[in-house]
């Protein structure tokens, strides 16, 4: 069945890293839909959250290829239902009247986003939570016209003591 799939890979933070992380998928003709990278509690690793679309057989040939990079440490397969994942969004949306402002602030509550920047034509605001909230309240958004969007790509980690740990070295 095909479905995402969420991979947390702990690499090493130097230059060409994610160059090469990006390229194996390339080669490999697997689409990327999402890929977040950040530095972790060791300056030294950093932890990529990528999110692949396929089946099971997929995942497999990933996290095989992305073990047999030098540069990776630790490769997860992370199960939705019992990871946290979120993602950061920022929305510009067309607000010409108090009126949609009035609304659009409406919905930024219901959502528990907040509104980051009004202007005379526009109202920007910044959401985080999963992936199915952020898209609620895009689609709600989407009628009243999108002007701009930036979205950072999710983000996870394992819940409770079972983690993607960094090894010891």
């Amino acid at each position: 069945m095909i479905r995402p799939h969420i991979i947390a890979a702990l690499v090493e933070n130097k230059p060409g890293v994610l160059h090469r992380i990006a390229g194996l998928f390339s080669r490999r003709g697997f689409n990327i839909e999402s890929i977040a990278v950040g530095t972790t509690e060791n300056e030294d690793i950093s932890r990529m959250t990528i999110i692949v679309r396929g089946d099971d057989h997929v995942l497999e040939q990933v996290e095989k290829q992305l073990n047999k990079q030098l540069d990776v440490v630790k490769v997860s397969d992370l199960d939705s239902s019992t990871s946290v994942i979120r993602e950061l969004c920022l929305v510009k949306v067309n607000a010409k009247s108090e009126q949609i402002k009035l609304l659009l602030m409406n919905y930024a509550e219901i959502f528990r986003a907040k509104v980051v920047d009004v202007n005379s034509t526009s109202l920007t605001l910044q959401i985080t939570g999963d992936l199915q909230k952020i898209e609620a309240l895009v689609d709600l958004l989407r009628p009243h016209g999108i002007r701009e969007m930036a979205r950072t790509g999710a983000v996870a980690m394992g819940r409770g003591p079972k983690s993607t740990r960094i090894p010891e070295i």
